[in-house]
């Protein structure tokens, strides 16, 4: 007898073995005949099983016809064709053992439909739903994806720390890390006597990796972090996390056009490896959250991107006509609206915005000629804008310092980052990837809490 996953038992050419199956019940419908149908499911594919039961089992009085949502079993039995439509097999058991029960009293999986809203309330079952099920299994497909694509590429994984002193991104929305009591804290003066903590200083939660991994890039050439980061901006929306995962790829002596070409091919990689290896779940989603994942999937893999700069898509948003609710200027930011509708409407294909305003961008950024932009580029795609954000690397000791004071950094504080100015400089560059935000887009799912297992967000921390 050989033990199966549900998904290598409903796959035609399995009819005729004799399996053993073990997952969680979705259903049980009793028929007159004096048998009964189980639906059983085990989190390896999105489709489910049917198990046929008959009268005859020595347990089908005293424990099969009790069975409902959520109860564990194991089934052994012959695999054969279904004649049932939607189905390639069945199995036909010789024996169900029966591990753990579901009270259909309390159990809140009962219904087969939920809103997410109430799904996010029970994160410890929401596993067991067919739409969290296909998001895990695509998940754990994209991250197979990253590391394959860096590591063929000729990348080191390296690894980041996760608390830091440092503030890559100058914006100051970190969670601080202290083992003082918070009922009496010491002071000097007014200030907080940070000596007394166990880092001897503040420290905090990492919002990147990045500066880290330029140290290992300015080494061994190219590496790649992907670790979890940290946010402590209080904000309450779809596309916010305050804990999310970030893959963060260095490379030495990279200009910001060969930069462009990694990540291009990063992406499509990504895509193709989801649609080829996940095509049930793909499936799903396109049914049943998205009716256009697959079509937009798809198009950007056979897409050449369009490569713009910031100063075109201005003149090009507001040339458009369109109305937007934030209006369109050159020194601000570009909005979700505004990527779009060129990713969108504009040019129908992800676009590589380059060349921001310099006073909109982190110290890190390598400054133009023109003084006025420095060179960082957004790869923008449809449905959620902005996915990829990266630049080539100021490299330059001077206008780093000037940059960092500009902001109102300590150089002296990143001491060790300027040292890699002063030892041995190169030309290089690096981009980010959420992974929840790449997770979201794949699947066409609405909200960003609902592509990572445990969301920490603002007001909670359950589970």
């Amino acid at each position: 007898m050989q033990k199966m996953t549900v998904a290598q038992a409903r796959q035609p050419q399995s009819a005729g073995e004799h399996v053993r199956l073990q997952g969680w019940i979705r259903t049980r419908r009793d028929s007159k005949g004096g048998f009964s149908f189980l639906e059983l499911s085990d989190g390896s594919s999105v489709g489910n099983i049917q198990i046929v039961a008959e009268a005859a089992l020595p347990n089908y009085e005293s424990e099969i016809k009790h069975l409902s949502a959520g109860c564990s079993v194991t089934v052994e039995g012959e695999l054969k064709a279904s004649p049932a439509k939607g189905q390639a097999t069945e199995v036909h058991a010789k024996a169900i053992a029966v591990h753990g029960w579901a009270d259909p009293e309390t159990y809140a999986l009962q219904k087969k439909r939920h809103s997410f809203e109430f799904l996010r309330t029970l994160a410890h079952l929401r596993p067991r739903t067919n739409t969290f099920g296909a998001i895990a299994r695509v998940r754990n497909c994209i991250c197979r994806s990253i590391h394959n694509f860096f590591q063929e590429e000729g990348f080191l994984y390296v690894h980041a720390p996760i608390i830091t002193a440092s503030d890559c991104e100058g914006a100051g929305e970190m969670f601080k890390v202290t083992t003082l009591d918070l009922a009496n804290v010491p002071k000097t003066s007014s200030t907080v006597d940070f000596t007394q903590d166990f880092f001897d200083r503040p420290a905090f939660l990492t919002v990147s990796g990045q500066l880290e991994a330029e140290i290992f890039a300015c080494a061994l050439g190219k590496v790649y972090t992907f670790g979890p980061t940290f946010r402590a901006e209080n904000s309450n929306t779809s596309r916010h996390l305050a804990e999310f995962w970030m893959v963060e790829p260095e490379m030495a002596f990279f200009e910001l056009a060969d930069n462009m070409d990694l990540a291009e091919r990063f992406l499509k990689r990504i895509f193709r490896d989801v649609l080829a290896q996940c095509p049930d779940d793909m499936q799903f989603f396109n049914a049943q959250i998205e009716p256009t994942v697959l079509s937009t999937l798809e198009g950007i893999i056979g897409s050449d991107f369009v490569r713009l700069s910031y100063t075109e898509a201005v003149e090009i948003l507001a040339g458009s006509g369109a109305k937007f609710e934030f209006p369109v200027a050159w020194g601000h930011d570009l909005q979700a609206e505004h990527e779009r509708y060129l990713t969108e409407q504009h040019f129908s294909r992800p676009v590589i915005l380059c060349d921001y305003p310099r006073s909109i961008k982190p110290f890190y950024m390598r400054v133009n000629d023109d003084g006025r932009t420095v060179r960082a580029m957004d790869i923008l795609v449809p449905r959620v804008g902005e996915i990829i954000g990266g630049s080539q690397r100021e490299e330059r000791l001077d206008v780093m310092a000037e940059r960092m004071r500009e902001q109102k950094l300590a150089p002296e504080a990143y001491w060790w980052y300027l040292d890699l100015r002063r030892y041995g400089t190169v030309p290089h560059s690096g981009f980010g990837l959420g992974l929840e935000r790449a997770v979201q887009f794949v699947t066409g799912m609405a909200n960003i809490r609902d592509v990572i297992p445990f969301p920490r967000v603002p007001g909670s921390a359950d589970f």
